[in-house]
């Protein structure tokens, strides 16, 4: 697993919808949220990522594994209150991996992090309104990514704590089906 070189920031969703177009679906469910995600791009052809996009927007997130690929460091979301992946808006930024792993450095505080370029599961799901924020959709494209060796993790703002997380330890967390399924993806049915 690496870095590539193309991890840079793009602003045309024109490189969303070939990240999204080449995402080879494993079932009818992931194939629905493609055709769902590339409707909504065409649908929203300047704004698909931005946050400013009142009826959704995507997002991109990634499960990271430490160095071993043993354990996925989780976040305990502040405002959501739910154990989930690192990840968040894509303000903008058109390279769904790029978003990603900037995501996962900046709520994780590790650099070094290495992303794999392609996704490896889709997610749309509703976030509830909010004040001043009406209930809108987060497209989610999810992407599989390392800490490196003696990667220490720093809480941020976003988070109310952050913990490295067993496949076995996973079943005591607060989480969703999506969290679960990305830890399958990630270290095999369990």
């Amino acid at each position: 697993m690496a870095a590539r070189p193309t991890l840079r920031r793009v602003t045309d969703l024109a490189l969303a919808r070939a990240t999204l177009e080449a995402f080879v679906p494993p079932n009818a469910h992931q194939t629905g949220e493609r055709e769902r995600m590339l409707a909504f791009i065409d649908a929203h052809p300047n704004d698909a990522h931005l946050r400013s996009c009142l009826e959704g927007h995507l997002t991109a997130s990634c499960l990271l594994l430490d160095h071993a690929g043993e354990r996925a460091l989780l976040t305990h979301h502040r405002k959501l209150r739910r154990w989930l992946q690192l990840g968040g808006h894509c303000d903008g930024d058109a390279n769904l991996a790029h978003a990603a792993w900037c995501e996962a450095t900046e709520e994780s505080g590790i650099d070094g992090i290495e992303i794999e370029p392609e996704p490896v599961d889709l997610d749309i799901h509703v976030i509830p309104a909010r004040p001043g924020e009406p209930e809108h959709l987060h497209l989610d494209s999810r992407f599989i990514a390392r800490a490196p060796a003696g990667a220490r993790e720093v809480v941020s703002s976003e988070s109310i704590e952050l913990a490295w997380v067993s496949p076995a330890d996973l079943a005591r967390l607060e989480t969703d089906n999506s969290v679960r399924r990305l830890f399958e993806i990630a270290f095999g049915p369990r």
